[in-house]
């Protein structure tokens, strides 16, 4: 046979290969080389695609590689290209706190190894002795943590419903130097003004930082409101398939400071991303909008079912018109998000189980904003950690369900409900 039959000008490193080759890092000559620029004006679909994304310039990879490497080689003696161990800062954590930062339109960002992470880096901020303000339907592990810098270093708490400002005024002291909202909240869906409290906040002194988790840069922009800082478990629907954990502390803009205080917290406590999570994280963000758009629109649907279900005593979503926050949720977020909570007229915990035990498409499971569609108990899951008398202050009762809906067929989940409550014994 030929030898000329093996020259496939396909392959590189071929003979026969018929593209002229370049070294590593040589400049690019095309469009795209263009493109970094204009992402920061671009529709949010477009930025959801590109922020932090583009192709390699080593050798042009149209993902970012996963730099899976503890350290870093230096050039010459006290010089390296930006980086010299994973912990401090690694290329694939850097692009995804790069997108977020660009998505939330904040200054930049750290991203934590949890959620909970996020919330510890945002919370040593604060000197010991310190009064922080808290919505008082928190998530459980954020409660949690809360109570342990209470024990632990004398944090000051105060829980209350953030929604009322004059009680928020009220709660506002000399050494208050932190406003931690969640809005809409879990497993409530109370929603903040996030506007009126920083304002509040701001002319005593103190920072605020929202919880964004719930509904993602897509559909609630904090820093537009005058948040300092916007704190996301990126487990939930920034990644969106249930394969991966991690937060995210941004930091809202001109705040440059702030920023370099949150990195070095990072660094610090040991709580950074790893490589591969990062990685997972920026591949779910391209598809974060159309995601959010069918998990929405299925929770509408089921809202407006469960609403309407004679075994159902309330709806928690700010998405129906009757919820009494409704004009502010379309105020300040672009969207209803894809998480609710309903409760039975009689909440019994043997009612409650028997919905639990008989949803077919609804995952009894912790967690929440994977495209498949979940069901959870707070009292006894996700808010368990939270004291009796937290839960009853907070209006989280024993008879609470929370579901986190998918991306199925909204007609799949409702006929679900149905067959559930339906069979509920009367």
């Amino acid at each position: 046979m030929s030898e000329q039959a093996h020259l496939d000008p396909n392959v590189p490193g071929n003979p026969a290969y018929h593209f002229r080759i370049l070294p590593p890092g040589s400049p690019g000559q095309v469009g795209w080389t263009e493109r970094a620029v204009l992402v920061p004006k671009a529709g949010i679909a477009t930025r959801c695609v590109h922020a932090g994304v583009q192709p390699d310039p080593a050798y042009g990879a149209v993902m970012p590689p996963i730099y899976q490497t503890s350290t870093f080689a230096f050039r010459d003696v006290c010089t390296n290209v930006g980086y010299d161990y994973t912990r401090s800062g690694n290329p694939t954590r850097a692009a995804l706190e790069e997108a977020l930062a660009l998505l939330e339109g904040g200054a930049g960002a750290t991203c934590t190894s949890t959620g909970m992470s996020a919330v510890l880096v945002a919370l040593n901020l604060l000197p010991q002795g310190s009064h922080l303000l808290c919505t008082v339907d928190c998530y459980g592990g954020t409660f949690r943590t809360l109570e342990h810098a209470r024990a632990a270093n004398g944090l000051r708490i105060t829980y209350l419903d953030l929604g009322d400002l004059a009680a928020v005024e009220a709660a506002l002291r000399e050494d208050t130097r932190l406003v931690w909202i969640e809005t809409p909240s879990n497993p409530l869906l109370r929603l903040t003004d996030i506007g009126a409290v920083a304002r509040l906040a701001h002319a005593r002194g103190a920072l605020t930082a929202v919880d964004n988790t719930f509904l993602s840069p897509v559909l609630q922009r904090p820093f537009e409101h005058g948040a300092d800082l916007v704190v996301h478990s990126t487990t939930k629907y920034l990644n969106g398939h249930s394969d991966v954990v991690g937060g995210a502390v941004v930091v809202g803009p001109g705040q440059t400071p702030l920023l370099q205080r949150i990195q070095s917290l990072n660094n610090l406590l040991g709580t950074s991303q790893s490589p591969h999570d990062a990685f997972l994280v920026l591949r779910g963000l391209k598809t974060l909008l159309v995601r959010m758009r069918a998990h929405e629109a299925g929770a509408r649907a089921v809202a407006e079912f469960l609403a309407r279900h004679p075994r159902v005593a309330r709806v928690h979503y700010p998405g129906l018109e009757a919820h009494p926050q409704h004009a502010l949720a379309r105020h300040q977020q672009s969207g209803f998000g894809a998480m609710l909570s309903f409760e039975l007229p009689d909440g019994t915990r043997d009612r409650v189980d028997h919905v639990l035990r008989t949803l077919r498409w609804f995952t009894l499971a912790e967690s929440l904003g994977g495209v498949e569609s979940l069901v959870a108990h707070p009292a006894t899951m996700t808010h368990a950690s939270m004291t009796p008398e937290a839960r009853r202050r907070a209006g989280i009762t024993d008879g609470v369900i929370r579901l986190s809906i998918g991306i199925e067929d909204p007609e799949d989940l409702i006929a679900d409900l149905a067959r559930s409550l339906g069979s509920l014994p009367r």
